[in-house]
């Protein structure tokens, strides 16, 4: 599907086009075009499924699955595979393993001696937070 500006869509604006669209078709089961697929995605993301297709009117079953086309299309964000830590100093501090529990992966990291602002400089990177 095209790029869309980031820009707000308005219903409104998106059930006019498709209205345009379905008079001036060129024959009557033509296939709504990506354009304005990519629009009610959008609506449906902002809005909610139901009231998306109930606004444009459009089939509710076919927008689900337009957005979840959209949706496994979407560009992953890139994860770092290894993450190089280096303490700040060492402390007398015990072992301690820290598991980190996800929707995608898990992971599990132990550590030997560090002292709780090495602890939470780790905890900031591995959650992608500036460190």
């Amino acid at each position: 599907m095209a790029m869309r500006s980031p820009r707000p869509i308005q219903m409104e604006q998106v059930r006019r086009r498709l209205e345009r669209w379905r008079r001036t078709r060129a024959y009557p089961r033509a296939p709504i075009p990506d354009s304005l697929w990519a629009d009610a995605v959008a609506l449906a993301r902002q809005h909610g499924l139901y009231e998306t297709a109930r606004a444009l009117p459009i089939h509710y079953g076919a927008l689900k699955q337009h957005r979840d086309a959209a949706d496994r299309t979407a560009v992953p964000r890139q994860r770092s595979r290894f993450v190089e830590f280096t303490p700040i100093g060492a402390s007398a501090g015990g072992d301690c393993v820290i598991e980190i529990v996800g929707p995608l992966a898990s992971v599990r990291i132990r550590v030997h001696g560090m002292g709780l602002p090495d602890l939470a400089r780790l905890s900031r990177v591995i959650a992608g937070v500036d460190a």
